[in-house]
């Protein structure tokens, strides 16, 4: 008999295939009445699978009780309310571990087109303009520079390897100062006036909220560039707009935006921010796995086992 569960969106293609073959599956997003499903299914469903910026919070954890893990597609929680979920004894787990080597190479990749300009440059191509407009003006070198993780967890330290392979100097700022050989810094606002690239990597929710602001941003200055893969929620989104309209920055590249999929429009005529849609871990390998992960820890706490990757 296959133990059933609450899905609340679709989500990767491959894993909402897993999860409805091997869970009875409710799928919420789907429900015309949703209150109606979940008073339903609230006498026998004690696992939620999400995905996806909808928020889980007390509310529908109450109008499931017997639910004992929400089982999170992705390392963010910040859409889970965790203190709701620890009250009532109800695990959280996320998909830690299997997204980092992907997010890395994403980051490295914004601060190479960021401070590189390539899709400007490639753009300038196919319009024509090589031919009548001469050569496309000069980008700026990263090695040598000085990249500034805010928040080097494993992901912050798998971007480190590969920004010192390209001769870059590493500095960082967390909570609390970590036994690595690069330099401390004790707050976002110093760790960006000692940068030239201040790339944010750090978990979303309240306590980053807008935690890269005015007073950071003037820090770095007109010569520093920001990158974001963390969440869109971690930067002063208008901010940042004003400070890259009026070049009081160099550059941007983002990765995450306040209000996904809604972006302000204004981002699209500046030539000095380079935009992707949240693809850092957007790739077939890396998304297999999160939901591989995602499963697994379902089926290990329905046998009664320590799931993988807990958060509470």
């Amino acid at each position: 008999m296959k133990h059933e569960i609450v899905i609340t969106a679709p989500g990767h293609k491959g894993t909402l295939e897993r999860l409805v073959q091997e869970f009875s599956a409710i799928k919420l997003w789907e429900a015309t009445d949703r209150a109606a499903a979940l008073k339903e299914a609230a006498p026998r469903v004690r696992a939620l699978a999400h995905s996806g910026h909808s928020k889980v919070d007390g509310h529908l954890m109450d109008a499931l009780p017997k639910l004992e893990i929400i089982s999170n597609f992705g390392v963010g929680v910040d859409q889970i309310d965790l203190d709701a979920a620890k009250q009532r004894g109800i695990i959280v787990t996320n998909t830690a571990g299997v997204l980092n080597e992907c997010v890395a190479d994403c980051a490295m990749a914004l601060v190479l087109n960021t401070l590189r300009k390539f899709p400007q440059s490639g753009t300038y191509l196919r319009a024509g303009n090589w031919q009548t407009r001469g050569a496309y003006p000069l980008g700026t070198s990263i090695g040598g520079k000085t990249l500034g993780i805010l928040g080097l967890g494993r992901i912050g330290e798998a971007i480190a390897k590969r920004a010192q392979a390209f001769g870059m100097n590493i500095r960082y700022h967390n909570r609390n100062q970590k036994n690595v050989p690069h330099a401390y810094d004790a707050d976002a606002a110093t760790l960006a006036a000692n940068s030239d690239v201040l790339l944010v990597i750090t978990p979303g929710g309240a306590d980053t909220d807008k935690l890269v602001n005015a007073r950071v941003l003037d820090a770095l200055g007109p010569q520093g560039y920001l990158v974001n893969v963390a969440r869109g929620s971690v930067v002063d989104e208008l901010v940042l707009l004003r400070y890259l309209q009026e070049k009081k920055i160099a550059g941007a590249g983002l990765d995450v935006f306040e209000h996904e999929p809604k972006v302000p429009p204004e981002f699209f005529a500046l030539d000095n921010v380079v935009l992707t849609p949240h693809v850092a871990s957007a790739t077939f390998e890396t998304r297999k796995a999160m939901g591989d992960l995602q499963v697994e820890n379902l089926h290990l706490h329905f046998a009664g086992k320590p799931v993988k990757t807990p958060v509470t």
